[in-house]
C-alpha cells in the first residue's frame, strides 16, 4: 500500500499496478480531489486516462472540517492493489472512498460523479459510478485470503 500525508488542496499520490498497464492516481491541484484509472501503454499522459471519480471538493471538505472542530487538516491518503493488479481502492484516512475495477473496466465512489451518457465504442462503464459496499468487501476480503 502506498500512501500520502497532506492537506487538501494540494496532493499527488501515483501507484503502479504488478499487472502492467495499470495505474492508480489521486490528484488534488487545488480545487478538487479526483482519482484516475491509468493505462501507461498509452503514449500521451491525456490518452492515458480511462477514468476518473471526484473524491471531494477541496472547499466542501473544510467546510465539514470545521464543522465538526477538526483540528487537524492533515489527511492521509493511501491506494492499495489486489492481489492480482487488477483492483485499486483509494482510502482517505482509513476509510475507502472509491475502487477501479481493471478487469470489469468500471469504478465505484461515495460520490458517485461523474457520470456520462454511454457512446458506442466505450471500453469503460462511465454512465455510472455508484458506490458499490458489495465490491469493496470482495476486494478486502481477497487481501487477506
Amino acid at each position: 500500500m502506498q500512501s500520502l500525508s497532506f492537506t487538501p488542496g494540494r496532493a499527488f499520490l501515483s501507484s503502479n499496478s504488478t499487472a502492467v498497464p495499470w495505474t492508480a492516481v489521486f490528484e488534488d491541484e487545488g480545487v478538487a480531489g479526483y482519482f484516475y484509472a491509468c493505462d501507461r501503454s498509452q503514449e500521451t499522459q491525456e490518452n492515458s486516462i480511462m477514468d476518473a471519480m471526484l473524491i471531494y471538493n477541496v472547499e466542501a471538505l473544510a467546510k465539514s472540517d470545521a464543522e465538526l472542530q477538526r483540528p487537524e487538516a492533515t489527511r492521509i491518503a493511501s491506494i492499495e492493489w489486489s492481489r492480482d493488479g487488477q483492483q485499486a481502492v483509494l482510502y482517505l484516512d482509513g476509510t475507502a472512498q472509491a475502487l477501479f475495477d481493471f478487469q470489469q473496466r468500471c469504478g465505484y465512489c461515495r460520490m458517485d460523479f461523474p457520470n456520462f451518457m454511454a457512446e458506442n465504442g466505450d471500453t469503460w462503464r462511465k454512465s455510472s459510478h455508484a458506490w458499490n459496499e458489495n465490491a469493496l468487501q470482495r476486494f478486502e476480503s481477497a487481501l487477506y485470503v
